[in-house]
C-alpha cells in the first residue's frame, strides 16, 4: 500500500483528467519543499482543477479548481504537479509568513527551482487573490542562499531581533587562506553561526567535522555560535541578545588576539 505522498500521489495520477494536477503541500512534498509537521501529517492529497470543469471529487483528496492561466503544469517524479513558482503561491492560503519564508528560501536556495525574481513576478500576477498580502510578508524576507530551514529561522531570529542581515553560508578566508564554510556571519566582527540540526549531533563524521571547523575558527580569532531549534524558539531572545553582544564586541576588536601573538621587537 502506497505510503509517501510521492507514492500515493502516483497512484492516482492515471485517475486525473488532463487538466487536473496535485497542488498545494502535495505538489510542495513531491519536489521537496519543507513543510511544517501539520502538513507532514495530512493524509489527503490536493488536486487542482485547472479551468472551468468540476473539482476533482475521489475519496482521500481535496479539490480545488483555478481560472485557466494562473496555475501552470509540470511533471515530477512520474506526477503531474503545479509548477514550483505556482506551488509557492498556493502555499499562501495553508503556511503561515514564517513557514511560506522557509519555502520560498528552499525554492530559491538549496532546491534551486525559481529564482527570487520569479517569486516576484508570480506574487505581482496573484493581486486580489487570497493570501497575497501574506505572500507579500513573505517574499520580503526570502534570501538565496540559504541551505535548510534551520538557517532560515536563525536568519529571521537575528534580524527580527535588531541585528543586520548576517551572511549566508559564507567562506572564512584569512589572510589568502580558506579556513570555513559557515551556516551565517557577521564577517565584520568575525562572529559565525552554525545551526545544529539532529544530524549533527547523531552522525559521528558530522561531529567531527563541526569540532574541527570550531577548532580551525578559533585559531583566526573568530568566534563560533552553535544554535539549536530552542535558540531559535523558546530562548530566542537570550539567544539573540548573545549574538548582539559578540557583534559589538567583535567588531570593536576585543577579541582579536593575532597582533599581541606576533613575536615583538627586540630593543
Amino acid at each position: 500500500m502506497p505510503r509517501s505522498v510521492e507514492e500515493r500521489a502516483r497512484a492516482l495520477a492515471p485517475r486525473l483528467r488532463p487538466d487536473q494536477v496535485f497542488s498545494h503541500t502535495t505538489a510542495a512534498a513531491i519536489i521537496g519543499i519543507p513543510l511544517p509537521r501539520r502538513a507532514e501529517r495530512e493524509a489527503r492529497l490536493h488536486v487542482t482543477t485547472i479551468g472551468t470543469d468540476q473539482a476533482l471529487r475521489v475519496r482521500g483528496a481535496v479539490g480545488h479548481r483555478a481560472r485557466l492561466g494562473t496555475v501552470r503544469k509540470t511533471v515530477s517524479r512520474g506526477a503531474p504537479i503545479s509548477t514550483p513558482v505556482d506551488t509557492f503561491v498556493a502555499l499562501s492560503t495553508m503556511l503561515s509568513v514564517d513557514e511560506l519564508v522557509i519555502a520560498g528560501d528552499a525554492l530559491v536556495g538549496w532546491l534551486g527551482w525559481v529564482t527570487i525574481d520569479e517569486l516576484r513576478v508570480a506574487v505581482r500576477r496573484r493581486r486580489g487573490f487570497r493570501g497575497v498580502r501574506r505572500l507579500r510578508a513573505a517574499l520580503a524576507e526570502i534570501r538565496p542562499g540559504s541551505r535548510s530551514p534551520g538557517e532560515t529561522r536563525t536568519r529571521l531570529a537575528l534580524t527580527r531581533g535588531g541585528l543586520p542581515e548576517p551572511a549566508l553560508n559564507h567562506d572564512v578566508v584569512v589572510d589568502g587562506v580558506w579556513i570555513a564554510c559557515v551556516d551565517l556571519a557577521f564577517p565584520e566582527a568575525r562572529v559565525a553561526i552554525e545551526y545544529e540540526s539532529d544530524l549533527h549531533r547523531t552522525d559521528p563524521a558530522t561531529f567531527k567535522k563541526d569540532l574541527t571547523r570550531g577548532e580551525h575558527l578559533k585559531d583566526v580569532d573568530w568566534w563560533l555560535v552553535r544554535v539549536t531549534a530552542d535558540d531559535v524558539g523558546r530562548q530566542v531572545e537570550r539567544f539573540v541578545a548573545r549574538v548582539r553582544r559578540l557583534v559589538i564586541e567583535g567588531r570593536s576588536g576585543r577579541h582579536d588576539t593575532r597582533s599581541s601573538a606576533l613575536p615583538q621587537p627586540i630593543g
